[in-house]
């Protein structure tokens, strides 16, 4: 009888340990506890969000433009281009997104150009891209 309670208790606490440890790996979103879904690997997609002027607005050559950047470790990842022309632009922290602020070229005239936002980050699977269209007039 003593033999067949510590047995019992051997068996149960065999499956708790199991369940435990499966329940580790599979939390770690990879099966492995060697990283696959550790902190150092993790990353989040940037994000764009308040985009001025607005998506197909009609606005001048030479005009100003603007838009927030979430989820962007440092600014130098951030590179944007209007119709493949290469943009400066100027970043500010607002601690938990940057406002980035740049000028359209002043010699496109008469044409719809996308504001092309690219992120390059560390980890190829961490970049980001979006824009949206403007119509420039004369």
């Amino acid at each position: 009888m003593k033999t067949s309670k510590i047995l019992c208790i051997f068996f149960i606490t065999s499956c708790l340990t199991f369940n435990t440890s499966y329940a580790v790996d599979h939390s770690m979103h990879g099966g492995s506890k060697s990283g696959s879904g550790g902190s150092e690997n993790s990353c989040a997609k940037p994000q764009f969000t308040k985009f001025s002027p607005d998506n197909l607005a009609t606005v001048s050559p030479g005009s100003t433009f603007s838009f927030y950047a979430f989820n962007v470790v440092k600014p130098e990842q951030i590179e944007v281009t209007v119709k493949t022309i290469p943009v400066t632009v100027t970043t500010e922290d607002k601690d938990n997104f940057y406002l980035v602020k740049g000028t359209l070229p002043a010699d496109l005239k008469n044409t719809i150009a996308r504001i092309n936002i690219k992120v390059n980050a560390k980890l190829p699977r961490c970049d980001g891209e979006n824009g949206w269209l403007v119509k420039i007039s004369e």
